[in-house]
């Protein structure tokens, strides 16, 4: 049926009538919209050893604000990526690890690890042409998922549930999940831009940052200091608890004892969603028309002007959002976005982003007090990582395409040490329940009286 004669048979005409549920009824029967509390918290709905995010502390039955925390495995995530020395250059093997295996490993042990997923990096003969150049869709999040569905395909004991299975395909995707990004970027270039297809090879022994970055370079060329930044960003998108929905989406599949590889797609099509690791676009967006439009980066008066005239949906997308301010859990601040930051600033400090990371700085620190003038809110509101993500991403010549995919290919550790975890210690479907706004039961009318 075309959309002509669907119009015809005014099937969008009362769209919003047909699946409107009134606040009222959310109110009345107390239910939790987004499984999220009046006060913002979000309702527990499972237990976790891997990762706990704090952003609040609840006092008396009241939530106060706190600094923000991110441990992994207890570990926080400050002590596991402040050191520099030579020998440690590279971080995200290392955390991938810690998140599946639940320890950090010798020396010995995180080599081993590094020689698996390196020799996981080849994708089955013929995959690249067929699977993922073959009417590519333009959109590098439906190419991954689509891949890791495809891949089920290839896996002759996919259907196995063993502990030895499970953590194969993990490890398994890890490796691939940053090839398959780079290759359908190009694949997508070539098919709706006629760009160039640059496929280059990855090279054993290579870091997944290294990686990535060599197979994205037209002329594989990238510095230490530019791997060790898109290192940080694989390790900061790691993991991020049980509740980002995402995760929650790896486990709910999971509950239901469905196969892996249908777990991890359904997270990545998460993830694709824009108030979830999609909302780096419009992050960037709204940088860019404030830029296009304040004169004076460092003047916080021209600055504050154009963000009253967003707070008030007088600007950008006119939802009255400062986007990269604000977070579900994190008040005081944010961890990751503190440690991006630190990083942002000394990429910056001497180039042509310096104006930039200035402005961001400023937005930063004057989105609150454009919230309390115009709202009379005095919640605490803290810089998320992705108001920096986008901005590191695009100081190393990262196209914007690859943000949210960047996020999968780091978050893919975290997603299956959430599987491994509700395989063990959920063993129950997880199935809430949703209240009918039905008073009673309709009386059936068959067709010939139906008005």
């Amino acid at each position: 049926m075309t959309i002509e004669n669907e119009r015809k048979l005014q099937l969008y005409q009362h769209f919003n009538d047909i699946n409107r549920i009134g606040p009222e009824f959310y109110e009345s029967f107390d239910v939790k919209r987004g499984l999220r509390n009046g006060d913002g918290t979000g309702v527990l709905a499972g237990m976790t050893n891997i990762s706990n995010v704090h952003g609040y502390v609840v006092s008396d039955g009241e939530k106060v604000a706190d600094e923000g925390r991110l441990t992994l495995r207890g570990y926080d995530i400050y002590d596991l990526l402040e050191e520099e020395s030579p020998e440690r250059r590279y971080s995200f093997e290392e955390i991938c690890y810690l998140l599946l295996m639940g320890e950090l490993p010798t020396q010995e042990q995180l080599d081993r690890l590094i020689e698996i997923i390196d020799s996981e990096r080849e994708l089955p003969d013929g995959f690249t042409a067929s699977m993922i150049m073959q009417d590519t869709p333009p959109s590098i999040m439906n190419v991954l998922a689509r891949s890791v569905l495809l891949l089920y395909g290839y896996d002759d004991k996919a259907e196995d549930r063993s502990y030895e299975h499970e953590i194969h395909t993990a490890l398994s995707l890890i490796s691939r999940l940053p090839r398959i990004m780079v290759l359908s970027y190009y694949s997508i270039r070539a098919r709706y831009q006629h760009d160039s297809m640059i496929m280059h090879r990855f090279i054993p022994g290579q870091s997944t940052a290294e990686t990535i970055l060599s197979m994205l370079r037209p002329d594989r060329q990238f510095t230490p200091e530019e791997a060790r930044m898109l290192d940080i960003m694989l390790c900061l998108h790691a993991e991020h608890g049980g509740g980002n929905n995402s995760t929650f989406t790896a486990r709910v599949l999971s509950s239901s004892d469905t196969d892996p590889y249908s777990a991890y797609a359904a997270a990545i099509g998460s993830l694709k969603g824009l108030r979830h690791g999609g909302a780096n676009h419009q992050i960037r967006a709204m940088h860019k028309e404030i830029m296009e439009n304040v004169r004076d980066w460092e003047n916080d008066d021209e600055i504050a002007s154009y963000l009253t005239k967003i707070v008030r949906k007088e600007a950008f997308d006119h939802t009255g959002l400062i986007y990269g301010m604000g977070h579900a859990v994190y008040t005081k601040s944010d961890p990751r976005a503190v440690i991006l930051k630190r990083f942002a600033e000394h990429l910056a400090k001497g180039t042509e982003y310096e104006r930039e990371y200035n402005l961001l700085c400023n937005i930063e620190r004057l989105s609150p007090e454009i919230f309390l003038n115009e709202k009379g809110s005095t919640k605490d509101l803290c810089a998320n990582i992705d108001m920096y993500s986008g901005f590191v991403y695009s100081m190393m010549g990262i196209p914007e395409e690859l943000f949210t995919p960047m996020f999968a290919c780091g978050r893919m550790a975290g997603w299956a040490a959430h599987r491994f975890e509700e395989i063990v210690a959920g063993r129950r479907i997880i199935r809430p329940a949703y209240k009918t706004t039905h008073a009673g039961v309709r009386t059936y009318v068959p067709i010939a009286e139906r008005g």
